[in-house]
């Protein structure tokens, strides 16, 4: 695992030969693009560094998420498109033979990636199916689940697109299919296999899909994409334009915590990092802002940007032993 929130003399789109976006939370949230997410996506192409477009959201083809991001003017190729929904095909592709029927609890996005591996998606256990794949999708409902309960009792395979508990939408954050699948899970007493992040399946087809070897995998959420990034050892960048929060980076156990931290895609991609620098074994310093731990509290002073005070608050919290209630609440207003 890397060291977590290190710095760099030079921009970080200047160490890789590939991007691997997420795009809930990175690139849009709903319908809308995050602010500044076109003009950084077209910065990393004209560096001639790859991009993968790497979404754990199995509800759409890749041609309608390539379809979303050009209306939103960052140019997209379906193929530049790589969802859980195709890495859950891989998986079941795997180990079933061609044309086998496969029970799909989830959207459009399934039951493309499906057929292109070759297998046949089925909306009922009375077709015969001889495995089960889940993924979320805006329309599933309590039928769908229960088709998938039954299935998944009857023994057969099952594998889910991801876990991810919650998304985020134009309504807010919202259930995701993590807790879609807690419902079979509960019925039937099983656990799926999963395909996208953090498990490895989805990372490896993305960096297959643009032939990288030094990607950096980008993203908001601890518990995919950045777990996922260190899972296969590769370094990533946390932004916080989606659903992660400073208190959620506080409580980070080492699996979760990035290699570097951003507000936005233009400061995380096309600028240098500033290192968090210790002074003993009290002091931890970024960027025009200190994080000093007195008598059992963590004090954050100083000014600058953001993201350097949180930086260096974080890694003071994870270096000192002191805890989320042992914060000054003004450093957490930062």
């Amino acid at each position: 695992m890397r060291e977590p929130l290190v710095g760099s003399t030079t921009a970080l789109v200047k160490q890789c030969d590939a991007v691997l976006f997420d795009l809930d939370g990175v690139l849009y949230v709903g319908a809308s693009a995050v602010e500044g997410a076109r003009d950084a996506v077209a910065a990393v192409t004209a560096a001639g560094v790859a991009i993968a477009f790497v979404t754990n959201n199995a509800s759409r083809t890749p041609a309608t998420v390539a379809e979303h991001l050009r209306s939103l003017g960052i140019p997209a190729r379906p193929e530049d498109v790589v969802t859980s929904a195709q890495a859950t095909a891989t998986v079941l592709a795997a180990t079933l033979s061609a044309g086998s029927r496969v029970l799909v609890v989830g959207g459009e996005g399934l039951w493309e990636a499906l057929r292109e591996k070759g297998l046949v998606p089925v909306g009922s256990r009375a077709e015969g199916p001889v495995a089960v794949a889940q993924g979320f999708a805006p329309d599933v409902g309590w039928r769908m689940l229960a088709e998938g309960t039954a299935a998944v009792r009857d023994g057969l395979p099952w594998v889910a697109s991801n876990l991810d508990l919650t998304i985020p939408t134009d309504l807010g954050i919202s259930p995701g299919n993590g807790t879609l699948v807690q419902v079979i899970a509960s019925a039937s007493g099983r656990r799926p296999v999963v395909a996208g992040k953090p498990e490895t399946p989805l990372h490896l087809e993305s960096a297959k899909r643009v032939d990288s070897r030094h990607p950096l995998v980008v993203g908001d959420r601890l518990d995919t994409d950045i777990e996922g990034a260190n899972r296969a050892g590769v370094p990533s960048l946390l932004v916080l334009t989606g659903v992660t929060t400073v208190d959620d980076l506080l409580r980070a156990p080492p699996e979760h915590r990035p290699t570097y931290l951003a507000e936005g895609l233009d400061a995380g991609l096309l600028h240098p990092h500033p290192p968090v620098l210790r002074h003993g074994p009290s002091r931890w310093a970024c960027d025009g802002w200190a994080c000093d731990a007195v008598d059992g509290r963590l004090q954050l002073t100083g000014g600058g940007r953001r993201a350097s005070a949180v930086r260096a608050l974080c890694v003071a919290t994870w270096e000192s032993g002191l805890g989320l209630r042992d914060v000054d609440d003004r450093a957490l207003r930062v």
